[in-house]
């Protein structure tokens, strides 16, 4: 409701619950990443497959069937790519630094879905972040509120 709310507040198309609108890139740009930091530690776990569903939802406003050709399509995008720049220019060209924070903020909530942040998901991050022009006291921040939402303590 709050990225409606924002989206419709910076003059952005709002895609409503049950649209059958088909993904836009930058929605298969930021699945993609999503797709990348779970992937990080060699294990899809069914957590952070939830937690990414749960994210694009969220973040896209999608209907579960709209979210799942979504993640889909992310997978399938990060398949074919051998880097996660053409992914990061999407998103720079796209979003505004609030929103690319909030794509970290979401980065961080995979790569934690499984409780455990491997040394190779703390990486991805980095290097995303950093692509994106995200400073360290914004990742870093956006680690705490992910770690203090999900109990696991700042």
């Amino acid at each position: 409701m709050l990225n409606r709310l924002r989206a419709a507040l910076r003059g952005e198309p709002v895609v409503s619950k049950g649209s059958t609108s088909k993904p836009n890139d930058l929605q298969v740009a930021v699945g993609a990443l999503l797709v990348e930091a779970a992937l990080r530690d060699d294990v899809f776990e069914a957590a952070e497959r939830a937690a990414i569903e749960r994210l694009l939802a969220v973040r896209f406003d999608l209907s579960p069937e709209a979210t799942a050709e979504l993640l889909n399509l992310s997978e399938a995008a990060k398949s074919e790519s051998l880097e996660l720049f053409g992914f990061v220019r999407k998103l720079i060209k796209d979003m505004d630094e609030d929103q690319r924070i909030e794509v970290v903020e979401m980065l961080w909530e995979v790569v934690y879905a499984d409780g455990v942040l491997d040394a190779h998901e703390d990486a991805m991050i980095r290097k995303v972040a950093g692509l994106l022009y995200v400073s360290d006291f914004a990742r870093g921040a956006a680690r705490r509120r992910v770690r203090e939402k999900l109990g696991l303590g700042a």
